[in-house]
């Protein structure tokens, strides 16, 4: 059964309650989205960590119930 996307930002906003969060289904089937996260959380990490840090709050569903996330982080402009 696919995630929604009000699921996949719950998720992330658990983990991550300051991001700026906007989901995308890419192909309108709930498998395929795009996500843009943003958060302090993320500041003086790499591209890869806050990647982690994102598919860390999704619990190891990535591949699994949620099968593609196209994934763009970034940290809040001052």
């Amino acid at each position: 059964m696919p995630m929604d996307a009000r699921e996949i930002e719950a998720m992330i906003r658990e983990a991550l309650p300051d991001a700026q969060i906007e989901i995308r289904d890419l192909a309108g089937d709930g498998d395929h989205y795009a996500a843009t996260v943003t958060s302090a959380a993320f500041r003086g990490k790499s591209r890869v960590q806050q990647h982690q840090m994102v598919y860390g709050a999704l619990q190891g569903r990535m591949g699994g119930v949620l099968h593609a996330l196209a994934l763009t982080t970034g940290v809040p402009q001052d």
